[in-house]
Formats: structure tokens, C-alpha cells, sequence
């Protein structure tokens, strides 16, 4: 009888277990968002550079190969993807009696662009104040949404546009096009939770997973980007596009947010800005 009843308690034990690490356990979520480590596409940024102007566009021209060959690009890039210490770029008020540079930006692309309170940020915008600097001018930095840079530009509006601009031929009718600075390409972000890309080695792999899905599949994209022409198609660039839904966003950090709320399945964005937004994200959960 004593063995009946241990054999008993201890039944009972194993079953209370059971309801909370057993069968049918609903595993605890985990939040967060993850970067694929792929290259969707190779892809090059240049500043856009009033149509008008080739004297801006050869001291731009001359400006980035300066900074280049002296180290100076390079002591940029690494305050924001190594351990240098970012700097404040502030922005004169426009003003059309005093000399001056107006820069069409987009600051929600961090690291190349963003801002913190009144203050810009990002490699773009020091590259700005160091030109603006070197032409003798006031900066003024115009803030917009991202499709409407180039435009500012072509109209006149505003002398260059720095905004981590993918070349793009159908934006060789506002601009012209400086020599390229930085290479770049796009990247699939995911639920920190999602595997079904983890066996993927390179971007056909990716692109497979991606096609075999269909309208039901959500990807964000940032509007106007080299993301949203990816996802949706594109002649010039090449791309085929997918049968997913394609959805437009202001930026890649509500695209993301998004995501993890369970409102699209995965954004495509630029490798840079995915690895900012995600560590920020993530930092938060």
C-alpha cells in the first residue's frame, strides 16, 4: 500500500509538471526582430546634385576622392559602425540673401541620416557640414520624405540630395548623379523567432523562399527605396519582383515595428539601416 501511494504522489507530481512544462505548453514568444546576413543586391550610393550646377558637381566629385584617399571617410564610417563617438550637425535656418548649401535629406535612415532632438546625425549629414564647410557655405538641411528628395532637387529647391541614394537611372531626370561613395545592398529582416531562412547561404536561396509565397505574404518596404523596387519589380534595376504584397512605409523603423506587432511578415530594406533599426528595436524588448 505504502509503494501505491508513493507511486501515486509521485504520479501526481509528474502530471502538475506537465501542465506547465509538458504537451501542449504554448512556448513564450520571442520578441525582437533579426537581419539576415545575406546580400539580396549590390547596389552604390552617390549624392544628387542639382542638374544645373557642375561646379557643385565637380567640388563634390573632388571632395569625395579627398576624403576617401585621406582617411576621412573612413574616421566617419567608424563612429557609427565602430567605436568612435557620433557628431551633432546642426542646420542654419534657410535663408536666400546668405550663402549657402541646402542639403535634401530623409533623417530617418540612420546611420546615415537621422536625428536627435534639433540635432542631425549620420555619415551623410558630417559629410554635408565637411562640404559645406570646404565650399565656404552655411548648411541648411531640408528634411522630407524619402521620395520627394530627388524632386526638391530637380526643382531646384535644394542644391544636393544626401539621403543614401541608391543610383538609379529614373533619378538621373532630377539629379545628376556624383561619383559613388559607399556600396551598398538590401537585406531581409525577419521575427527574431523566424528559422525558415536560417539554411539559406546566398540570395538565390533567399529569393526562393520568398517566391514560393504569395499575396497572403506582407513585406515591408521603406517607400521610393531600392527595397520597394526589389519587392515590387523593376525594369531598370533587373528585378523581377515576387508574388507577395509589397507595403509602404515613411521608414524602415515603422516597417519594422510593424513586423514584430504581427502586421506583415518580413521588411527589405538597406544592410546599413536594418542592423541599426533591428539593435534598436531589440534593445527595447
Amino acid at each position: 500500500m505504502k509503494l501505491k501511494k508513493l507511486l501515486a504522489v509521485c504520479l501526481t507530481a509528474v502530471c502538475g509538471l506537465s501542465l506547465l512544462t509538458g504537451c501542449g505548453e504554448k512556448k513564450e514568444e520571442v520578441k525582437g526582430a533579426k537581419v539576415i546576413q545575406i546580400d539580396l543586391t549590390q547596389e552604390e550610393y552617390a549624392f544628387g546634385v542639382d542638374k544645373d550646377q557642375a561646379e557643385l558637381l565637380t567640388s563634390v566629385n573632388d571632395f569625395i576622392t579627398e576624403i576617401q584617399n585621406d582617411g576621412t571617410f573612413d574616421k566617419i564610417c567608424n563612429k557609427y559602425f565602430g567605436d568612435g563617438a557620433p557628431e551633432a550637425v546642426k542646420s542654419a535656418t534657410l535663408d536666400e540673401s546668405k550663402d549657402q548649401l541646402v542639403v535634401a535629406t530623409n533623417a530617418a535612415f540612420e546611420p546615415f541620416e537621422y536625428t536627435q532632438g534639433e540635432d542631425y546625425y549620420g555619415i551623410d549629414m558630417e559629410i554635408a557640414k565637411l562640404l559645406a564647410d570646404r565650399l565656404g557655405k552655411e548648411l541648411v538641411i531640408q528634411n522630407m520624405d524619402f521620395d520627394a528628395v530627388c524632386l526638391s532637387v530637380g526643382q531646384h529647391k535644394c542644391d544636393i540630395a544626401m539621403a543614401g541614394l541608391t543610383i538609379k537611372p529614373d533619378r538621373e531626370e532630377y539629379v545628376t548623379f556624383s561619383k559613388p561613395y559607399y556600396n551598398a545592398s538590401q537585406r531581409l529582416v525577419v521575427k527574431a523567432d523566424n528559422t525558415e531562412f536560417d539554411a539559406c547561404t546566398d540570395a538565390a536561396s533567399v529569393e526562393a523562399i520568398i517566391k514560393g509565397k504569395d499575396a497572403n505574404t506582407k513585406v515591408g518596404v521603406q517607400n521610393g527605396t531600392t527595397g520597394q523596387f526589389y519587392v515590387e519589380g523593376d525594369a531598370d534595376w533587373g528585378f523581377d519582383g515576387f508574388p507577395v504584397t509589397s507595403v509602404g512605409y515613411k521608414n524602415g523603423s515603422l516597417a519594422v515595428q510593424d513586423m514584430i506587432n504581427g502586421n506583415i511578415n518580413f521588411v527589405i530594406i538597406d544592410s546599413a539601416p536594418a542592423k541599426c533599426i533591428t539593435d534598436s528595436i531589440n534593445k527595447m524588448q
